[in-house]
């Protein structure tokens, strides 16, 4: 595991505010449509719970697909929200005792805790989503019962960068994140690479806002995952600076972002994690969402489980999923209300085709 991976579990310290939600406190699960089988798929989100339209409701998605097409039964307990790394040890336990066959856990803030009831409990297979594991000195470790499942996020990003690009009438863009942990930088840091390529493609000088050259430390961030407000009093600082369009990496933080594009005419907004356009809390602004990168959390969780079902499961570092571009993990949605310049379709299919081939190398932890 890279350095970058390692500063992924690091970050987990001093994510104090961070939300626990149990599958039982999402929405009811979904009426199986085969006969229920002896087998219990359950899962702990991360910050924002089950409903937060966006990475922990995509993940929820494969359960409850699990559930409907697979018959497999998910965990009945329930947790009330809590907001410190111990309430995350916590959770799983709580899904241990439930007796679960296996236990998905959403994001990097959990891979600590996931780890010591891995090694705790070997009969039971985890999936880990967002990171791999490391021991207390952060050294790599690969446990059998433990599989990562990774995206390299920036290669869809690269080409949300270089529609936004493309698209922007002030030839300014922006981005932000929710914190700067890896997990949402890499949706930046692809981005501008697309922003630039397109730059370096058109002779053109569009500029990204919140993006200070490959430093992620200096990128503008509203310190948390939940606060709304954040979200929009950050993107109208944008907008009032001449950005047309914003890329906010902040999970619900992003509606913010969505909301003051209904203040600003010709103003757009591209989602993360799943396709905003179809999901009913982005509804008031789906007009206006130029895109999203998309993570397909919910097929990996759908196919883990599947795996586990069939007994040909298999954990460890070696067997990790990332998702990409050639194996449709990531990808940017298709386009929808906002219509496209002429010919910008065609230049990103063949743009996505060259990063499949590896003729166009987008720089990651994936992707030196």
């Amino acid at each position: 595991m890279s350095t970058v991976s390692r500063n992924m579990f690091k970050g987990a310290a001093v994510a104090a505010a961070l939300a626990l939600t149990l599958t039982g406190c999402a929405s009811g699960p979904s009426t199986p449509t085969v006969t229920p089988i002896d087998y219990k798929a359950c899962m702990v989100s991360d910050a924002g719970g089950f409903k937060d339209a966006s990475f922990n409701e995509e993940a929820y998605n494969g359960l409850k697909e699990a559930v409907a097409t697979l018959g497999v039964q998910e965990a009945k307990v329930q947790s009330p929200e809590t907001a410190t790394q111990t309430d995350y040890v916590n959770g799983i336990q709580a899904m241990v005792d439930e007796g679960c066959n296996m236990i998905v856990t959403v994001g990097f803030n959990l891979a600590s805790a996931t780890r010591d009831a891995a090694k705790a409990h070997p009969e039971i297979n985890f999936a880990l989503i967002d990171s791999s594991l490391s021991n207390d000195d952060y050294s790599p470790l690969s446990l059998p019962n433990v599989k990562p499942i990774q995206y390299d996020t920036a290669q869809a990003a690269f080409l949300a960068g270089y529609l936004a690009a493309a698209t922007s009438k002030s030839g300014k863009v922006s981005t932000y994140g929710g914190m700067l942990f890896p997990s949402v930088t890499i949706f930046m840091d692809g981005f501008k690479q697309g922003v630039d390529y397109y730059n370096s493609e058109k002779g053109a000088s569009v500029s990204v806002l919140g993006a200070t050259g490959s430093d992620s430390s200096k990128w503008s961030a509203t310190g948390d995952f939940s606060d709304q407000t954040k979200g929009k009093t950050l993107t109208e600082s944008f907008f009032s600076q001449g950005a047309d369009i914003v890329l906010p990496v902040a999970g619900p933080v992003g509606i913010g972002s969505g909301q003051a594009t209904l203040d600003h005419s010709g103003t757009y907004v591209i989602g993360v994690d799943s396709d905003w356009y179809n999901i009913p809390a982005h509804a008031a602004y789906k007009k206006n969402i130029l895109t999203s990168i998309e993570k397909k959390m919910a097929s990996a969780v759908l196919a883990v489980i599947k795996s586990g079902v069939d007994k040909t499961f298999m954990g460890g570092d070696a067997n990790q999923y990332v998702g990409t571009l050639s194996n449709g993990g990531v990808m940017i949605a298709p386009e929808h209300d906002v219509m496209y310049p002429a010919g910008v379709q065609a230049e990103l299919d063949a743009i996505a085709a060259k990063i499949k081939d590896g003729s166009l190398v987008v720089k990651s932890i994936y992707q030196k």
